[in-house]
């Protein structure tokens, strides 16, 4: 199915008073949901997050749960950013000099949990890499002075979503935040992207990177179109369009989640 990214700009204490305090004691919740004036659509799907959150087993991947209710909560907040494909996880697995720029779990976390943890994107529906603030101004800063650094990354982040992760990593410079790395939290529909699903707040992903992709599918529906002579309203009328459920593609031990999240 593919992976669709996102990067969640996100800092330590923030991780700690959205996620991990709110776990302890979900009364905090209205307080931060106020404070920081979330919907009350969003204020019950951040509730539902954490009463699943609840449910995770010791034994459970943290970057398949915590990691990745974490991430789902920051877009109850603020923005973050899409990139269909392009995690930095990957770019680490073939180009590991990159994982400098990362800071693992346990070094982050002001609590200890006994999960097993990745520090990467396990599969989809999963949390991948952290960055913390001086993780970001370091690759920024590389980027910037160092050609190699600045080659790598625009090339794994290739067809202008370079542009995108860079709005992310400023985006977090700018306000002394971390990056979070994720998966599906947003699953755009490249054929119609109000038909798009999100299991955090739709409105605050920013639409750059969702906009990429549906010029790339288009761009590979003309190639199969010909020489028809079809506009691009009419290549989306005449193409199939098969729309997955969540239940479809979710592991069986985890449609609970998604059912009690959208009453499904």
């Amino acid at each position: 199915m593919g992976f669709d990214i996102s990067y969640h700009p996100i800092n330590e204490q923030e991780i700690q008073t959205w996620y991990f305090d709110v776990l302890e004691d979900e009364s905090t919740l209205e307080k931060q949901a106020q404070a920081h004036q979330i919907d009350e659509f969003y204020v019950e799907k951040y509730s539902n997050t954490i009463s699943i959150a609840k449910e995770t087993a010791a034994t459970d991947y943290f970057d398949k749960t915590h990691g990745y209710y974490i991430a789902v909560i920051q877009g109850f907040f603020r923005t973050y950013f899409y990139t269909r494909g392009a995690a930095f996880s990957f770019l680490i697995q073939d180009k590991p000099q990159f994982k400098k720029y990362t800071t693992p779990w346990e070094e982050v976390l002001q609590v200890k949990v006994p999960n097993p943890i990745a520090n990467s994107l396990v599969e989809n529906y999963s949390s991948g890499v952290y960055m913390t603030a001086a993780n970001v101004v370091e690759l920024l800063a590389d980027y910037q002075t160092k050609e190699e650094v600045k080659k790598e990354l625009d090339d794994f982040y290739s067809h202008n979503r370079i542009n995108v992760f860079l709005r992310a990593l400023t985006d977090a410079k700018e306000n002394n935040l971390g990056l979070l790395e994720a998966t599906e939290v947003i699953e755009p529909n490249p054929l119609n992207l109000n038909e798009s699903t999100c299991y955090s707040n739709l409105f605050n992903c920013d639409t750059e990177g969702a906009l990429l992709y549906e010029e790339a599918m288009l761009e590979q529906l003309r190639e199969l179109e010909g020489n028809q002579g079809l506009n691009d309203m009419e290549i989306l009328e005449k193409t199939e369009r098969v729309i997955i459920t969540p239940e479809q593609v979710v592991p069986e031990n985890k449609k609970g989640f998604w059912q009690r999240l959208f009453g499904k």
